[in-house]
């Protein structure tokens, strides 16, 4: 059954609720929201809605909520605005806006000031911002001296404030599960090494050579290497070559988190040997001072800081290789540390002097070192090379190797 706009509001009640009462499909159709908002106020005016009962007023909301496809709580609105205004029209949404406070010129300034001081974190702008009005009398800071510290995050989002600065979001560092990050505990055993990297300088935007630094934590014994770069095709030949210098078992191997060392390669390197894999802890400075230490005691006071190019990396390996790990294993005596508490409880490190010895006499030291000890290397073959010569010559040949290779390589620079 089809009827027509004017069908529809002239209607009685009854015919309203037999309509309602029956399965008949009641089919109106419309162009605009306008139209249906007619249809509604003919048909409240024609039945005199506001007269009705209670029953007479739900058979005129349910005809024409079937007729006009309305909800429930859309039609209650207008109705309501029909009951009120004698009409039903369409209103327009009236979002709130607030009043701007701070002009396209305060944004400009804010991006200008944040320029300035390298973008501090809010509340230290804020106060800078402030100092500029109350103390220094700048007068274009007067209302931004004012601002909160959420608002002046809020103005940084603007498109002023980013029309203004371009700010780049660096890449976020990606998480890669290799090494467990804790600090070791050799217990007393050889074998555990700390490793870090040392960069040669660069000049005229070339880079130097790295060394590789690594430090047995017990006994610091300790082998240096030179790579050209800090890439994984020259990183672990020279890598393999110092953990094989070393006489006993290699057990633990800890690096900060550098990408040198935290790559699939080195781990499956590691791997292959059975070493433990670990890395240092954040904001705990003291899981890798050890190596960090000989960075500086050992590293730059006999290489120093001048740029070395990375195509002298091969000669220095030799060096270190040939002359001066050995001279710093067997003939370069280290201080070991007591741990002790102190009258407040902090634990310190102190040095006697009655125990200064080169890393090979700690290693012999321990209990039953022999144990330790790789298969083909045995204690008449390290004690031979530890007494081959005097420490004072040992340090003389390393001395003169070291300052040929270094005249020639700074000369070539």
């Amino acid at each position: 059954m089809q009827f027509s706009m004017k069908n529809l509001d002239q209607l009685s009640l009854g015919e309203m609720e037999e309509l309602l009462n029956s399965s008949r499909k009641v089919t109106w159709k419309t162009e605009s929201n306008e139209d249906k908002y007619t249809l509604m106020a003919s048909v409240l005016k024609a039945q005199q809605y506001a007269k009705l009962g209670k029953r007479e007023k739900g058979v005129v909301r349910r005809f024409l909520q079937k007729v006009t496809s309305t909800s429930r709580a859309q039609l209650t609105r207008l109705i309501g605005q029909w009951m009120e205004d004698s009409k039903i029209v369409r209103r327009t949404v009236a979002r709130p806006r607030f009043a701007s406070r701070y002009t396209r010129a305060d944004v400009v300034l804010l991006a200008a000031t944040d320029a300035a001081h390298e973008d501090l974190s809010g509340p230290a702008l804020r106060h800078i911002l402030r100092r500029e009005w109350e103390v220094f009398g700048q007068q274009q800071y007067k209302r931004l001296a004012r601002i909160s510290v959420s608002h002046l995050y809020n103005l940084r989002k603007s498109a002023v404030y980013r029309s203004q600065r371009v700010r780049v979001n660096h890449t976020q560092s990606r998480q890669i599960a290799i090494g467990e990050r804790r600090r070791p505990d050799p217990k007393g055993k050889p074998g555990f090494l700390r490793v870090d990297t040392v960069h040669q300088g660069q000049k005229d935007g070339k880079p130097g050579v790295y060394y590789i630094n690594s430090v047995d934590t017990v006994t610091q014994w300790q082998n240096i290497g030179c790579v050209e770069t800090i890439s994984e095709m020259h990183m672990i030949p020279v890598l393999e070559a110092i953990l094989h210098q070393y006489p006993f078992q290699i057990i633990g191997f800890h690096c900060d988190n550098g990408s040198e060392f935290l790559n699939y390669q080195v781990a499956k390197m590691l791997g292959k040997l059975l070493v433990e894999f670990t890395k240092s802890r954040a904001y705990k400075t003291t899981d890798n001072a050890l190596v960090e230490g000989k960075n500086g005691a050992v590293v730059r006071k006999h290489i120093g800081y001048g740029f070395i190019a990375s195509e002298h990396a091969e000669a220095l390996q030799k060096f270190f290789t040939a002359q001066f790990n050995p001279y710093l294993n067997f003939h370069r005596p280290c201080g070991f540390a007591v741990l002790a508490k102190g009258a407040r409880g902090r634990i310190k490190r102190r040095y006697p002097a009655d125990d200064y010895r080169t890393p090979f006499e700690k290693l012999c030291s321990l209990e039953n070192w022999q144990q330790y000890l790789k298969p083909g290397t045995t204690e008449e073959l390290l004690r031979t090379q530890a007494l081959q010569r005097s420490d004072t010559e040992a340090a003389k040949q390393m001395q003169k190797a070291k300052l040929g290779i270094l005249k020639r390589v700074r000369l070539e620079v």
